[in-house]
């Protein structure tokens, strides 16, 4: 019982000596949820499961949602399959 008591009173001791060490927090920015222009819809469609696979792993490395990867997937798809002619005509 006496060791019991000589360890807990050297370690009040140890406590009163030993400055408290304050955690240290790294504030990083929130990301912005853009505003959407336009209302919008669901869009379903099948992929094979290892490509889905590769999305997740892809959004976890890089801190984005599917579907912010599959927006811009689509997006640039189309500004590259897309002719500037093409769409200055369906436009009228």
């Amino acid at each position: 019982m006496e060791d019991y008591k000589n360890k807990l009173g050297n370690l009040a001791d140890k406590l009163k000596k030993e400055q408290p060490r304050t955690p240290i927090q790294e504030v990083l920015p929130v990301k912005a949820i853009p505003i959407p222009n336009e209302p919008e819809v669901q869009f379903n469609n099948r992929i094979p499961k290892s490509l889905l696979k590769r999305l997740k792993t892809f959004g976890v490395e890089y801190d984005e949602s599917l579907k912010d990867i599959n927006i811009k997937a689509l997006e640039l798809y189309l500004s590259h399959k897309t002719k500037p002619e093409q769409t200055t005509k369906n436009a009228e």
